[in-house]
């Protein structure tokens, strides 16, 4: 773990503790986006269910991190770039305690889906846009780890690709809910498994931001470049929204849906 010169060893080892929950808990995370990748390739939804169960601990972990984090401020007092460093670890672990509440949303659908028979075009792009986040996820980790603002950067600007993977992802689903109705359900849960490792993506981008302000003590002034996700995908009655995502997840595979209709843009 790399850091940089202190003046206080109490405060130095009150750090190094802190960073160790927090390498601890990017494990715990990792291990959760595995697990939930691997409950939806090989269809086991009890190792889908052990995987909401194991978000439990995580959230612990992030509770821990926060309440030692307020102990060191009132204890140790820190100031300028030392409380820069504890302020940066706080953000880092809330951004994990939600990726990990992301892997546990995933984990729900893919019991929901149950023995629901999915395209492997659709299987594969969502495996492949979940690995990728798995990379970003590790590189994140690491460049925390090393306190490497270049390697930071990199997983800011790797985000693009998780969107842009997003937004095709996106476009088949919806492509397959206009040539087979019954297949509504099905592709609304795996909208959402989608929306969620998207999301990831996010929060990885945001504990790369914290890392270069824990580093550079100031922000990113770029903006993030981001893929349109949802950009010209539409039904006949309006923007695409949750809330109608989540009414259609509830209907039985054999109801009939409302016509949909995909923009120009969204067929290219």
């Amino acid at each position: 773990m790399a850091f940089l010169k202190r003046s206080s060893k109490g405060f130095d080892s009150d750090l190094r503790s802190l960073a160790g929950l927090v390498a601890e808990m990017g494990g715990c995370a990792e291990r959760q986006l595995a697990e939930a990748i691997e409950a939806l390739t090989r269809r086991d939804n009890e190792r889908a269910r052990a995987n909401v169960a194991a978000d439990a601990a995580i959230d612990v972990m992030q509770q821990t991190i926060e309440q030692r984090a307020m102990d060191i401020i009132l204890t140790r007092r820190p100031v300028a770039e030392d409380l820069r460093q504890v302020v940066g670890i706080v953000r880092i672990a809330n951004e994990l305690e939600r990726i990990g509440d992301l892997a546990k949303n995933i984990s729900k659908r893919i019991i929901a889906i149950n023995d629901q028979d999915i395209p492997i075009r659709s299987l594969r792009g969502f495996t492949h846009m979940a690995t990728l986040m798995m990379a970003l996820l590790r590189d994140v980790l690491d460049s925390f780890a090393r306190r490497d603002v270049a390697k930071a950067l990199d997983v800011w600007m790797r985000d693009f690709d998780i969107d842009r993977l997003c937004a095709s992802l996106f476009r088949d689903f919806l492509a397959l809910m206009t040539e087979n109705p019954l297949a509504i359900t099905l592709s609304v849960h795996l909208l959402f498994c989608v929306k969620n490792v998207e999301r990831m993506g996010d929060h990885a981008t945001n504990m790369a931001e914290a890392i270069h302000y824990m580093v550079k003590g100031e922000a990113l002034s770029r903006e993030r470049p981001k893929a349109d996700v949802v950009s010209g995908l539409s039904l006949a009655t309006g923007e695409l929204g949750e809330d109608w995502l989540a009414s259609a997840a509830a209907l039985p595979s054999t109801a009939r849906p409302a016509k949909f209709q995909l923009t120009k843009s969204a067929r290219h």
